[in-house]
C-alpha cells in the first residue's frame, strides 16, 4: 500500500488571553478546533492579499477598451521611433562592452 506523507509546519503566536477568549468561541460556534479555525481564517485572508496584489480586475468598460487597443495599436509618433532608436543603439553599446571600468 503506497501512502503519501504531507510535510507540515507549525506556526505560533502568543496573544492577549480575551483575543484568545475570542478565538476559542469563535473556534467552538464553528465546531473546529482553535488550530483548525486559525489556519483557515489566516489561510482566507492569505489567499485575499494574493489575489489583491496579483489580479487586475477591469470593469467591463475598460475591458473592451484594452482589447480594441490590442487589436489596433496607436502608430509610434516621432518621438517614440526616436526613443525606440535610442534605446536599441544604448542596448547594442552595452552587450559589446560588458564591462568597462576605466580608473
Amino acid at each position: 500500500m503506497n501512502t503519501a506523507v504531507t510535510k507540515q509546519d507549525r506556526i505560533g503566536a502568543r496573544v492577549p488571553h480575551d483575543v484568545y477568549e475570542t478565538l476559542c468561541r469563535a473556534a467552538q460556534l464553528s465546531g473546529a478546533t482553535v488550530n483548525q479555525f486559525l489556519v483557515q481564517a489566516a489561510l482566507k485572508e492569505a489567499q485575499q492579499v494574493i489575489e489583491r496584489e496579483e489580479v487586475i480586475r477591469l470593469s467591463p468598460r475598460d475591458w473592451q477598451w484594452l482589447l480594441e487597443l490590442m487589436e489596433k495599436p496607436f502608430k509610434p509618433n516621432a518621438r517614440l521611433l526616436a526613443a525606440m532608436e535610442h534605446y536599441q543603439k544604448v542596448k547594442n553599446a552595452d552587450e559589446d562592452n560588458t564591462f568597462r571600468w576605466e580608473p
